[in-house]
């Protein structure tokens, strides 16, 4: 443990204490209102709204009638099912072969954002499959608005106290009791870099990108998010503690940059088989 004199250069009563309540408000007994699901509903209300704009301009597949179920089916069978079963394969398989019904018990908590955004590419193939819809149409709108669920996601980090930052002596630090460690500790936090870049950055920087002649070829929005996504989110991890009990590849690599990187390889596979290196044609 880190002696608490490390952190000399700032009094430690100048940092903030966590003590935000991740519950909203009990409505009976052990069924509360809990902030994480509340940053999910405004993730999906507002990835929702500007896909019906979308698509009531004709620039998202789907058909405006049909977007509520499609939503419905995202979120059920890519995000949750998704970000549920990537936890339990990547970070929990040990809890998972002790005890199965582990993989049931999602109110003890344990989401990954790489098995949710797996999870949504699954489900966006079979539906295009299904309804014969261009599929780089689909991942290219969905790839607008999913940084508004990455944001809110990590900002519900912050508020559970949960996947906070590595031991710190910058002004902002904050002291999360959940760490549990000895001595009181100034962490990064984490979840907010996270939530600045996964989030907002990415947002405005595709919406940014989507007017231009080259951001109107289809596949290029979903290039553009996978290789800012990974960029920011290994970049983040610097600041993140490695999730307990797995080892750093190499010595320094964390889970959540392994996986990054293979969202960056497959930016590029998709980069070249599109061919989104060509000139754009003159309009």
């Amino acid at each position: 443990m880190t002696p608490l004199l490390h952190y000399s250069h700032t009094p430690l009563l100048a940092y903030w204490t966590h003590d935000l309540n991740p519950v909203l408000f009990h409505i009976w007994g052990p069924m509360a209102v809990r902030w994480y699901g509340v940053a999910y509903l405004l993730g999906f209300l507002g990835g929702y709204l500007i896909l019906k704009r979308l698509a009531k301009r004709g620039e998202f597949a789907v058909p405006e009638e049909e977007l509520g179920n499609f939503i419905v089916h995202l979120a059920i069978f890519g995000v949750f099912l998704g970000g549920r079963l990537g936890y339990v394969l990547f970070y929990a398989r040990d809890l998972f072969f002790q005890d199965p019904l582990f993989a049931f018990r999602v109110w003890e908590g344990g989401m990954a954002s790489h098995g949710g955004i797996l999870g949504v590419l699954a489900v966006v193939g079979w539906y295009a499959w299904k309804k014969k819809m261009p599929f780089w149409n689909l991942t290219d709108g969905l790839a607008l608005v999913a940084p508004i669920g990455l944001f809110f996601g990590r900002i519900a980090n912050f508020v559970n106290g949960e996947l906070w930052g590595r031991p710190t002596q910058v002004a902002w630090g904050v002291i999360f009791p959940q760490a549990g460690d000895a001595v009181p500790t100034p962490r990064h936090p984490s979840q907010l870099y996270e939530a600045l870049g996964e989030g907002l950055l990415l947002f405005i920087a595709l919406w940014a990108v989507r007017k231009t002649a080259w951001g109107k070829r289809e596949g290029s929005v979903s290039v553009l998010f996978l290789l800012i996504y990974a960029a920011a989110r290994i970049a983040s991890e610097f600041f993140r503690t490695p999730d307990a009990g797995y080892d750093l590849y190499l010595g320094w690599i964390t889970k959540g940059q392994l996986f990054s990187s293979f969202m960056i390889v497959g930016a590029i596979a998709i980069f070249v088989a599109k061919k989104l290196y060509r000139p754009c044609k003159a309009e």
